[in-house]
């Protein structure tokens, strides 16, 4: 088979499944792996496929737009709070908890919600900090930088320094796409950084998501799968894509 052909069946393969692997391509046309990733990349470099880790998928799937704080507000009111509070149940009740909660419209209905055990808060959410501000019993600590004025959360150095510097009980975390393969992503890399720092600084990890977001593919993976403790999201979310977030080793919690 000439490369064209193999190019072109590649090309067919990963817009009728919506991913194709490296491994599973080369075993198929009986090549190397770098044969396969020297075609996925011609492919990409003429903007039929985007390259992800491990294989890609269609250049269509990859998603770049972002929409605004404003407009997530308003959008799957009633799962976001479900979301928000099969969350709170999750959290282990004892004195003096200290929580790291992420920008986003999901996580924000945490605010509301949090127990008086909870003593501290960590935020780069400048709507979130202002709401928590007004609690007598908290702690409150706004992540410092440049805001963003897309999504009003606090990204940079400043904010990946103190990150860096503390150890929590939970993290909160919210996300623009899922999907097995890809894990957890955003398409802003600023953002990408404050949320693996947020990973990496607490001793649980949920992730907050309405099922809309399920296989949407993002620029910028923050988190693998199975670097979380749960992804916490609404009865929405098909039975089978439930099974194979689950296969990947990730657990499912259903508002």
């Amino acid at each position: 088979m000439y490369a064209e052909e193999r190019q072109h069946e590649i090309v067919t393969r990963a817009r009728e499944l919506g991913r194709v692997s490296v491994a599973e391509l080369a075993s198929r046309f009986d090549v190397t792996p770098e044969t396969i990733r020297r075609d996925l990349d011609a492919l990409a470099g003429r903007g039929l496929l985007s390259r992800v880790h491990g294989g890609a998928v269609p250049a269509e799937k990859l998603r770049l737009a972002e929409a605004s704080v404003d407009s997530r507000e308003t959008s799957f009111p009633e799962e976001k709070l479900a979301i928000a509070r099969r969350a709170i149940s999750l959290l282990p009740r004892r004195d003096g908890l200290t929580v790291v909660v992420d920008a986003g419209t999901t996580t924000a209905r945490l605010c509301a919600l949090l127990p008086a055990w909870v003593s501290t808060v960590v935020t780069n959410s400048v709507s979130s900090a202002e709401l928590l501000a007004s609690r007598q019993d908290l702690e409150v600590l706004m992540l410092g930088g440049q805001v963003r004025n897309l999504t009003q959360a606090t990204v940079g150095a400043h904010a990946l320094g103190v990150l860096r510097s503390l150890r929590c009980d939970v993290a909160f975390l919210g996300t623009n796409g899922i999907s097995a393969e890809h894990g957890f992503s955003t398409p802003d890399p600023h953002e990408a950084a404050v949320k693996q720092a947020m990973v990496r600084c607490a001793t649980q990890v949920y992730v907050l998501a309405d099922s809309s977001k399920m296989d949407n593919e993002y620029l910028v993976r923050f988190a693998e799968i199975d670097e979380a403790d749960a992804l916490v999201t609404d009865s929405k979310l098909p039975a089978t894509k439930a099974a194979e977030l689950r296969a990947a080793g990730l657990h499912v919690e259903l508002a």
